[in-house]
């Protein structure tokens, strides 16, 4: 019996070292891309996580029932103010933190006092410039819509900038011109933790009693409280977004010092 024998024959041929090279770069390529991806979007996803879990939200009625209209109005223009919209609302202004907060019944600002200071030793914060009725959180913490300084009955609302924690920065702010991360960690700050503002060189000590997370048309939690002297500080989470707002709500603790 005679075998028939194959007319031709292929043989694989061997990867040359350019195309493993290529090969090479390619693969790194992908990782570092999806390193990358990881490392914008795990904060954001961790930081909702973690208010989810550990940070209750709030049932504030949006607004009063009178400001309905307005409100349909702010929402108009500034649009849905969720996380990654693409609205161009200048979140670096205190004043596009909730929506038209503007019709709040606050009483006129009587005092002085232009600016006082933020200390937080939790979270490495001394000696932070708070400016009074001031608008760019770039260039320090707000004490928004004021009615009275700290240590008066009545409630204080202090606005502060955060970022991603890969991009914040701490420490003393006493000579530093750069608010944009103030306020990262925020979040960890809990119930029964102190912080102190400093009225000229007049000290308080403020001890925190609630948490809650809360959205920007929920205005009513900027309204004041007269029983005793209030602080309340905001920031947006989650982390690196503008969708919420966490309300950290303290209460004064201390005579001054």
């Amino acid at each position: 019996m005679i075998k028939s024998m194959p007319l031709y024959s292929y043989k694989k041929k061997p990867i040359g070292v350019q195309k493993r090279i290529l090969t090479a770069i390619s693969y790194t390529t992908m990782t570092i891309g999806a390193l990358f991806l990881f490392w914008s979007f795990y904060p954001v996803v961790a930081s909702e996580m973690y208010n989810r879990i550990f940070i209750q939200s709030d049932v504030l009625a949006p607004v009063p029932g009178n400001q309905a209209n307005s409100v349909e109005r702010g929402l108009a223009v500034k649009g849905t103010q969720q996380a990654f919209s693409t609205n161009l609302v200048d979140y670096t202004k205190a004043s596009a933190w909730f929506i038209d907060s503007g019709n709040l019944d606050i009483h006129a600002y009587s005092s002085d006092i232009k600016e006082y200071t933020l200390s937080i030793p939790k979270l490495a914060i001394e000696d932070a410039r708070v400016v009074v009725a001031g608008d760019d959180l770039l260039k320090g913490l707000i004490h928004y819509l004021p009615e009275n300084p700290p240590g008066i009955n009545g409630t204080v609302n202090i606005f502060g900038h955060s970022t991603t924690p890969a991009l914040a920065k701490i420490g003393d702010y006493k000579e530093r011109d750069d608010y944009k991360s103030i306020f990262t960690y925020l979040p960890t700050l809990e119930i029964g933790d102190s912080f102190y503002v400093t009225v000229d060189t007049v000290r308080y000590t403020y001890e925190v009693y609630d948490r809650v997370i809360i959205r920007p048309d929920q205005i009513s939690a900027l309204e004041p409280k007269y029983d005793t002297s209030y602080i309340n500080l905001y920031t947006c989470v989650p982390l690196g977004s503008y969708a919420k707002r966490l309300q950290v709500k303290a209460r004064l603790k201390a005579s001054p010092i």
